[in-house]
C-alpha cells in the first residue's frame, strides 16, 4: 500500500506558498500558511471529539472560509468526510447521515438548526462553527487545543469522502471517492487539462459540497497555489462584480450560471477579463457558449464527469482544440468509450460515430457505492464504470452527450432526445432558458413539452408561436407540441435543472 492523503493539497500548498492569499471570503483574506495551520488546530479538536481513521464528519458548510478549514482538518485527522447539500431538510439530512453512519456533523452556525434536527434524529452528536455559536453548543472554533504536528497517515485506496447522488432513480446513494480519487482528479484538471497557473484567481462560486465546486474549484485551486475567491450565494451581478473587484482569471460554472452572467451583463462597460472559463454539470446549449463567448471575449471549456468520476472524465482542452457541443477528450489518464447500451451484462464497444452509453475507465472512478454492492455491481462492468448518458465518439475523439437513458422521450415509437430538442430553442431571441420533458400522452405514448423561461425584455411570444417556429426547424417528431412558461426552473443543490420535478409537475397540472 502507498501512503497519501488528499490533505498534502493544502499542506503542500502551505509549505510552497506559505505568504500566498488561499482564499477570500469578503473581508476575510486568508494566507495558505495560516489556512493550513488553521485547519491543524481543527484537526486537533476533532481528535479531542473521538474523530480519526475510520470515523466518518459529515459537513453541512456553505461556500465560506470554513468549509476548507473544516474539510482539510477533517482529512488531517484521518476522518473520512460527507459533504451534505444545504438544500437538504431535516429529514433528507438525516437519511444521509444514517446511511453514511456519520460520528459527528460539523454545520455552520446558518445551518444550525436543520443540522440538529437532522442530528438529533439520527443519533449523530453537532459541533458547530462558524460566528454566532449559541450558548449551549459546543463550537469546533473554540475548543483549546494545539495544533497537530501534520496530517496522520492514509493509504491511496482509503476512502477520504463520500458524496451523496441526487436520486433520481431512488434513494440517494453514497459514492465513495479514494485518496487516489481525488488527489489525481484535482492534479490532472489544472496541470493537464487545462493552462492553469498558480497565478490564478478562480471564482469559487459553485457549491463546495459538490463534487465540481470541491474538485475542480477548491482541491483544484489549491493543487496549483492559486487564489480561491467565494461566493456563498450566486447571482449574475453580484459575481460580476466581485470578479471585477478581485480581478479574477478563472470561472468554474454550469450552464445556469453563464446563462445568469449574460443576463447581468447587459448594459455594462466592463466585465470581467477572464482567462479560462469551464462548464460542467450539465450539457451547455451551444447558442450560450456561442453568445458568452462574443459578450465576454473568453472561450468555455465544456466538461463532463459525474460523482462517480470524482468528477472529471473529459474536456475540451487546448491540446486537443476545442469544438462546441462536445464535451471534448478524456483527461490524462482516463478512457473514454462508447458500449452497446442495451447490452447490461458485458462491455461491447461501438465504432466511432455510433450511439450507445459513455463508459469510462481510470484512476477517477469510484470504489463504489457505499453498502450497495448490487449497484456497484451494475455501475461497474468490465472494470468500467457505465455513466448512464448516452452519446457518440467521432473519428477525432470528440464525445457528445446526447442525453441521459432516462431521459428519452419516446413518441409514438420514435426516439427523441430532448437536448437536441432544447438545443435548437435556445436559439430563439425569446428564450432565455428551455428545458424538454416527456408527458404521457394516450395516442403516441409520451408527448413532447417545452418549459421555456422568456427574457423580460423581449418582444412578447405565444406558445402556438414556438412551436411553429421549432416545427420549421425540427423533424416531424421531435417538435414541442405544448409550451408552458415559467418564472424559473427547478434547480437542484448542484444548480442543475430537475426534470424529474418538472415531470411531476406536468403530470399533476397537465393543463
Amino acid at each position: 500500500m502507498t501512503a497519501l492523503s488528499l490533505a498534502s493539497v493544502l499542506a503542500e500548498a502551505a509549505r510552497r506558498y506559505p505568504d500566498k492569499i488561499a482564499v477570500v471570503d469578503g473581508a476575510q483574506r486568508i494566507a495558505y500558511a495560516d489556512l493550513w495551520r488553521q485547519s491543524l488546530v481543527q484537526a486537533a479538536g476533532l481528535q479531542r471529539l473521538g474523530i480519526g481513521p475510520g470515523k466518518t464528519v459529515a459537513m453541512v458548510v456553505p461556500n465560506t472560509a470554513d468549509f476548507p478549514r473544516v474539510y482539510y482538518a477533517a482529512l488531517a485527522a484521518g476522518a473520512t468526510i460527507v459533504p451534505v447539500h444545504l438544500l437538504l431538510n431535516a429529514e433528507e439530512m438525516a437519511y444521509v447521515l444514517r446511511d453514511s453512519k456519520a460520528d459527528l456533523v460539523v454545520a455552520h452556525t446558518f445551518f444550525l438548526g436543520v443540522a440538529t434536527a437532522a442530528g438529533q434524529a439520527a443519533g449523530v452528536p453537532v459541533v458547530a462553527v462558524g460566528p454566532g455559536t449559541p450558548d449551549g453548543v459546543e463550537s469546533l472554533d473554540g475548543l483549546d487545543v494545539e495544533p497537530l504536528r501534520t496530517f496522520v497517515t492514509r493509504e491511496a485506496e482509503d476512502i477520504a469522502v463520500v458524496f451523496y447522488t441526487s436520486g433520481t432513480t431512488g434513494e440517494p446513494k453514497g459514492a465513495l471517492l479514494t485518496h487516489l480519487n481525488l488527489v489525481m482528479n484535482a492534479t490532472v484538471n489544472v496541470v493537464d487539462a487545462n493552462e492553469a497557473q498558480p497565478g490564478d484567481i478562480v471564482m469559487g462560486c459553485l457549491p463546495l459540497f459538490h463534487t465540481y465546486g470541491q474538485t475542480v474549484g477548491m482541491n483544484g485551486t489549491f493543487r496549483l497555489g492559486g487564489t480561491l475567491i467565494l461566493l456563498a450565494r450566486f447571482s449574475g451581478a453580484a459575481a460580476i462584480d466581485l470578479m471585477l473587484a478581485e480581478n479574477v482569471t478563472v470561472f468554474h460554472g454550469v450552464p445556469t450560471m453563464y446563462v445568469g452572467l449574460l443576463e447581468a451583463a447587459a448594459g455594462r462597460d466592463r466585465l470581467p477579463a477572464l482567462r479560462i472559463c469551464v462548464s460542467g454539470g450539465a450539457s451547455l446549449p451551444v447558442a450560450v457558449l456561442e453568445k458568452f463567448e462574443k459578450i465576454f471575449g473568453a472561450r468555455i471549456f465544456e466538461g463532463y464527469g459525474l460523482s462517480e468520476t470524482s468528477p472529471t472524465a473529459t474536456t475540451n482542452q487546448p491540446q486537443f482544440g476545442v469544438r462546441p457541443g462536445t464535451i471534448g477528450h478524456p483527461i490524462w489518464g482516463v478512457e473514454v468509450e462508447i458500449a452497446r447500451a442495451e447490452i447490461e451484462e458485458r462491455i461491447e464497444f461501438l465504432p466511432a460515430g455510433e450511439l450507445g452509453e459513455i463508459v469510462i475507465r481510470g484512476h477517477n472512478v469510484f470504489a463504489g457505492y457505499l453498502g450497495r454492492p448490487e449497484a456497484t455491481a451494475q455501475a461497474i462492468v468490465d472494470g468500467w464504470f457505465r455513466s448512464g448518458d448516452l452519446g457518440t465518439k467521432d473519428a477525432d475523439g470528440f464525445i457528445r452527450v446526447v442525453d441521459r437513458k432516462k431521459d428519452i422521450i419516446i413518441r409514438g415509437g420514435f426516439n427523441v432526445y430532448p437536448r437536441e430538442v432544447e438545443e435548437v430553442l435556445a436559439r430563439h431571441p425569446a428564450i432565455v432558458q428551455v428545458a424538454v420533458v416527456g408527458v404521457p400522452d394516450g395516442t403516441h405514448g409520451e408527448e413532447i413539452c417545452a418549459v421555456v423561461v422568456l427574457d423580460p425584455t423581449s418582444d412578447a411570444v405565444s406558445a402556438v408561436e414556438l412551436i411553429e417556429w421549432s416545427r420549421e426547424r425540427l423533424g416531424k417528431h421531435k417538435y414541442p407540441r405544448s409550451v408552458r412558461f415559467v418564472t424559473e426552473l427547478p434547480m437542484g443543490p448542484s444548480l442543475k435543472v430537475l426534470k424529474r420535478e418538472l415531470r411531476r409537475q406536468l403530470t399533476d397540472d397537465p393543463s
